[in-house]
């Protein structure tokens, strides 16, 4: 495969995804090319290691020096360094990715291109294997494309877990006109996995899409993503443009008869339910985004009532890989009932956040603590969040539990899309049940009664818990709730609504209790059962007095102050301000 001049060569990349512009990398490019330096400068995409941004990789005489949090006001000296040929050590990080823990026991076989071409040049994804996948099923039959798929064990990434093969065989046999989407709609807080692929590898999707289309005979592709993501939409519809040029989409796709494909964008308003496809299907209609009762399920009577198929982001980009690589090769890897790798999220109270992608079987201390470092502070971790609002938490003495669909099901949540919250000690878990049931409330499509009302319950009683003004037969009144719920919802979205607050029950109910009956918040996060008091430390300086926005603060200077707790409104003000620490949150 020819290299592509740029990718062969002195040369210096800057990841230019989301994350890198939200942290300065935009600006450091410009500053970057006003410098004269005598190597081309490439934007790519988001490389994973997101508490690093802006990223910039310098490879010279076939050395190669990866700088990280670098800005604008480091650029000169940066470029000073690059001219003469040696390291800036400020913000030099490594020469090589996997000579950092949070590289060391991840596996790239989707994002291997991630931060490291340009997105958008065709020859940089040709140049990395870039549509040999596509080339090697075409000398396939469909049939035969679809029992690759199946060898590898494939399933689903949008979280289910479905067999990828399986699904696509459903709408293969079918004669009448087949739709294929592309499943963008990545509303989980804490997930952003998707818009990392679409952003820096969107080649990758469109011929996972291919390849799929090759296989089960579909001439319309979707794919369907959130408006929320304009970089991600122009990335992909510029893509998508250069493969019509190309003649990579289109009719008779390389030169065969009848292989023709049509492929769009669908920009979704933002509503998370989007995200179950059925919803998904009556928005690309033009419908309000509501769940519809299955069956009929989508392979039977999809968009416009054309057998459809959907699968997200994630699995399109193994379908890539998997044919470039091969499916016995790609099998070997993860464990026997999930194959292949899975990308995460990790965010939260995690010293290294960013996007990853490890193997199935890796342990959850191994990403939290090897990956991920660890808490910022030290602190202890006290709960991992997967699945996002329709999963649950994991507590450490679970934490070798190996990634995997069935194992991590067996902790009572879900893998979910991938994204992984983590917490540390100082959490509350009955405010973080009341965070994402206030989520999935407010995202309710309204359609079905019980997830309608009955999230609706369930947050008042959170609320009444977190304010110290429940009764004890509340958390029973949560538990009937949510078991109602999750037995009669329409879709996945109300059914699995109450697992982060059945989950923090289970394992926190000491302090729901002591919410209830001792009117304390362990954890000193909810508003109204925190109290501030100030203690012998007290020399009198008055800082407090001053900042004190109310005026609910007394006493003399040099003398030991006091705080009226009827004018209190809990603000903390005081508490931030005091150097002596002498001000005690209760």
């Amino acid at each position: 495969m020819k290299i592509a001049p740029e990718l062969d060569g002195d040369r210096i990349t800057i990841g230019l995804a989301t994350c890198g512009i939200s942290a300065g990398a935009r600006e450091v490019l410009e500053e970057l090319q006003k410098q004269e330096i005598s190597m081309p400068i490439i934007q790519t995409g988001c490389i994973g290691m997101c508490y690093n941004e802006p990223i910039v990789t310098v490879i010279q005489d076939g050395k190669k020096y990866i700088y990280g949090k670098v800005q604008r006001e480091d650029v000169q000296k940066l470029a000073k360094a690059i001219k003469n040929k040696k390291i800036y050590e400020e913000k030099f990080i490594c020469n090589e990715l996997n000579e950092l823990p949070f590289y060391k026991k991840q596996k790239k076989l989707v994002m291997n291109n991630c931060g490291v071409i340009n997105p958008l040049n065709i020859d940089h994804y040709i140049s990395k294997e870039g549509f040999s996948g596509l080339k090697k099923a075409i000398k396939l039959t469909p049939n035969e494309v679809i029992k690759e798929i199946e060898i590898s064990g494939l399933r689903g990434r949008g979280g289910a877990g479905f067999p990828t093969a399986k699904k696509w065989s459903f709408i293969a046999e079918k004669k009448e006109e087949k739709v294929i989407i592309c499943n963008g709609d990545e509303g989980d807080p804490g997930a952003f996995m998707n818009r990392t692929l679409m952003e820096s590898d969107p080649f990758k999707i469109i011929e996972g899409i291919l390849i799929g289309a090759y296989a089960t005979g579909a001439k319309d592709a979707i794919i369907y993503t959130r408006a929320e993501y304009p970089l991600a939409i122009k990335t992909l519809q510029t893509a998508i443009d250069i493969c019509n040029k190309e003649k990579l989409l289109g009719k008779n796709i390389l030169g065969i008869k009848g292989f023709d494909l049509s492929l769009r964008i669908q920009k979704g308003a933002g509503a998370y339910v989007c995200g179950e496809e059925t919803a998904l299907i009556q928005s690309i209609e033009g419908k309000r985004g509501n769940p519809q009762p299955r069956p009929p399920y989508p392979a039977q009577k999809g968009v416009n009532d054309k057998p459809t198929i959907v699968n997200n982001v994630g699995t399109w980009g193994h379908v890539s890989t998997i044919m470039q690589i091969g499916a016995k090769k790609y099998s070997k890897v993860g464990t026997k009932k999930s194959r292949g790798t899975k990308i995460i999220c990790l965010s939260g109270d995690i010293k290294r956040t960013g996007v990853i992608e490890v193997p199935f079987g890796t342990t959850l201390k191994e990403i939290l603590i090897d990956i991920g470092g660890g808490t910022p502070s030290g602190t202890k971790i006290k709960a991992l969040f997967s699945g996002g609002p329709a999963g649950g938490c994991i507590t450490p003495n679970k934490f070798n539990t190996k990634l995997g669909y069935e194992e991590i099901k067996s902790l009572k949540t879900i893998m979910g899309s991938g994204s992984f919250i983590i917490t540390d000690e100082n959490t509350c878990m009955v405010n973080i049940a009341k965070y994402f049931l206030t989520f999935t409330q407010s995202e309710s499509c309204g359609k079905c009664v019980p997830c309608r009302e009955g999230t609706k319950r369930m947050l008042e009683i959170l609320i009444k818990i977190s304010r110290g003004v429940a009764k004890l037969e509340d958390v029973d009144k949560l538990k009937e709730l949510a078991k109602f719920i999750q037995n009669n919802a329409l879709c996945g979205l109300g059914q699995f609504a109450p697992n982060p607050v059945l989950s923090t029950i289970e394992n926190f109910y000491d302090e729901y209790i002591a919410h209830i009956r001792d009117k304390t918040c362990p954890a000193h996060v909810c508003e109204n059962l925190i109290h501030y008091e100030i203690n012998d430390k007290c020399v009198g300086c008055g800082n407090c007095k001053i900042h004190c926005p109310v005026g609910a603060i007394s006493g003399n200077p040099k003398e030991k102050h006091i705080i009226d707790q009827s004018k209190c409104i809990k603000c903390g003000k005081c508490y931030e301000v005091c150097v002596f620490k002498a001000i005690d949150k209760k």
